[in-house]
């Protein structure tokens, strides 16, 4: 979209020659904002918002610690075996690379950097500037291996991961794209903003996809928080409050419900910045002007039930059964605060109805499980637990559950073992989340300690 174009085209060669001469990048001013997506299949040029800063603050990261970051990858150094005339003709070639990078002759640049990694395939700076200035010139499915090359030789640093996630993304390889990119998340990008931005909200829209809503809507909530306001994070949160896995450049302006999408967006863009009057304003606006459109009623009890208004968000729920008759997670809601506010027994019926709708949803068998063990029904909760540990094996929650109904019916070893997977689940999660990945679930437990914000 237009509106997220940078301004920085013009004069894209003399920049990126001042950046690869000097290595220090003291003049360069970030950008802001979040690119401009493509959609499925070969994707148009993107976004340069945050591209000149990524590449400074990369060079610096190569450049300044490669070699540090070199001796804690490899027990010692090794002394260069290549031959003399082998390092010669290296040495010159990236001689000559160097002067037509910085004469911002970039595609000669290129060219001789590749004769240069031919002749020493161990040069990580080589690589490094074939990768970068294959990624300026939108190249991205050449500029993949030499990514891989950069991972390869330097895998502490979460940088060239991201980058090579991001090129991967630019391709359609979103499988991959999701992997890298949250590898780079893990091992840490260090203080760049935009790099920060560009990673959270493309690991925001792989998740989108794959129809991890909640964990999505963790990483587009926490850019508005960072009071980032553009069109195409506001499309984002639509699609995850309403459950559309489609990115949003593909909520085209004459995409059919591109209004209810982007106004549901616009409310949760609201909540997430704390502007809870807005927020609240937008959503009744959304459901009095869409209300039978699917998951526009579930959106908005699921806002109602972060502002502690349990009424509201049950009169929403059932809404949305009405108006879709198969959605589980609707009953789910219903039964668990039913649950929450003792009332285990009026939660049962929807959380039975769910289950029989999808018998594969682990999080069905998980409240199921709960209310059956509320109620004192504790044979029928371990096996309900039972099964939402098949399906979801890696979530903490259900083996701490599990570990109380294992310990009520007597069932020590089993209960030690439970409590032992949960405590290894949730160290695990924790320490993802300090890295800035939290998991996010359609019911979120952890929010029933947290007060509702107030209204500004």
């Amino acid at each position: 979209m237009d509106s997220f174009k940078s301004n920085l085209d013009a004069g894209k060669g003399i920049f990126l020659s001042l950046i690869f001469q000097s290595h220090i990048f003291l003049s360069a001013k970030p950008a802001t904002g979040i690119c401009e997506t493509g959609k499925y299949g070969t994707e148009p040029r993107g976004n340069n918002f945050w591209r000149f800063p990524l590449i400074a603050f990369l060079a610096l990261l190569f450049y300044i610690p490669a070699q540090a970051q070199q001796r804690q990858s490899k027990p010692a150094a090794r002394p260069n075996k290549a031959p003399v005339k082998t390092q010669a003709n290296f040495d010159q070639l990236k001689a000559q690379a160097d002067a037509a990078r910085e004469a911002g002759r970039l595609e000669d640049a290129i060219e001789l950097y590749r004769k240069a990694v031919a002749a020493k395939p161990n040069s990580v700076d080589a690589w490094w500037f074939l990768a970068t200035l294959l990624y300026d010139r939108d190249r991205y499915a050449e500029a993949v291996p030499a990514f891989k090359q950069v991972t390869a030789m330097q895998p502490r640093a979460g940088a060239p991961f991201v980058m090579l996630g991001l090129c991967e993304f630019k391709i359609s390889d979103y499988d991959n794209a999701l992997g890298h990119l949250h590898k780079g998340q893990q091992l840490g990008i260090g203080e760049n903003q935009d790099l920060s931005i560009a990673m959270r909200y493309h690991l925001g829209m792989l998740l989108l996809l794959k129809g991890d809503f909640e964990t999505a809507q963790n990483l587009f909530s926490a850019l508005s928080y960072e009071n980032l306001n553009r069109e195409d994070l506001i499309i984002a949160h639509g699609l995850t409050v309403l459950r559309l896995p489609m990115l949003p450049s593909q909520v085209t302006p004459d995409y059919r419900d591109r209004e209810m999408i982007r106004r549901a967006g616009y409310a949760e863009h609201q909540s997430a910045q704390k502007n809870q009057g807005d927020a609240r304003q937008e959503y009744d606006r959304l459901v009095a002007d869409f209300p039978k459109a699917p998951g526009a009623q579930y959106a908005y009890g699921r806002y109602m039930l972060s502002q502690r208004n349990d009424e509201a968000a049950i009169a929403a729920f059932k809404k949305e059964i009405e108006n879709s008759p198969n959605h589980a997670l609707a009953r789910l809601q219903i039964a668990y605060i039913h649950m929450r506010n003792k009332e285990a027994e009026s939660g049962l019926k929807f959380a039975q109805e769910a289950v029989d709708l999808h018998a594969r949803l682990p999080l069905g068998h998980y409240v199921l499980g709960r209310i059956h063990f509320e109620m004192g029904e504790n044979e029928s909760a371990v096996k309900e637990l039972e099964i939402a540990r098949r399906l979801a094996p890696n979530e903490p929650k259900v083996h701490f559950t599990l570990s109380r109904a294992y310990a009520r019916a007597g069932r020590k070893a089993e209960a030690d073992q439970a409590r032992e997977n949960f405590a290894r689940l949730n160290k695990i999660a924790e320490e993802a989340a300090a890295k800035g990945f939290v998991r996010g679930d359609a019911i979120d437990e952890n929010a029933e300690k947290a007060k509702p914000d107030s209204p500004r």
